[in-house]
């Protein structure tokens, strides 16, 4: 057994590793948010790249970390139930995020900023959705 595989999470399936991949993927995005500058940003929200700001960049790259902290310990407690519905809102919330600053917000509009986010947190919406009766039995 190699070092890696020994912080992988130990519950079966796939979905443990793709909350731990996404928590990781969000980690990143939160110090680029704080240290990278505003083009990745300004690049998510590429309809209105001007509102973004190095206040409003550090507040996302805090949202972020906070719901990367959550779906890390969803990682390795998913059979706990409320562990569960808790890393499952927290993808309810950034597709309703996203969501609504694409249709309502017109901050960012359908491409390569705003694809990444949806696809993630609507597959992970529909996966947990799936497999919640497994995950939360064993």
């Amino acid at each position: 057994m190699d070092i890696f595989s020994t912080y992988l999470p130990t519950i079966p399936g796939l979905l443990p590793k793709w909350l731990l991949f996404i928590a990781a993927v969000s980690i990143f995005n939160s110090g680029q948010s704080y240290f990278g500058g505003l083009s990745l940003t300004r690049r998510v929200y590429e309809a209105k790249p001007a509102e973004v700001t190095g206040l409003s960049a550090r507040t996302f790259g805090t949202w972020t970390f906070l719901t990367s902290l959550v779906r890390l310990v969803g990682a390795y407690h998913i059979n706990d139930p409320v562990i569960f519905k808790l890393t499952y809102s927290t993808f309810v919330v950034a597709f309703l995020h996203f969501f609504s600053e694409w249709q309502l917000y017109k901050t960012t509009k359908l491409g390569k900023g705003l694809a990444g986010p949806l696809i993630v947190s609507t597959l992970s919406m529909v996966w947990m959705t799936k497999q919640m009766d497994y995950y939360v039995s064993l």
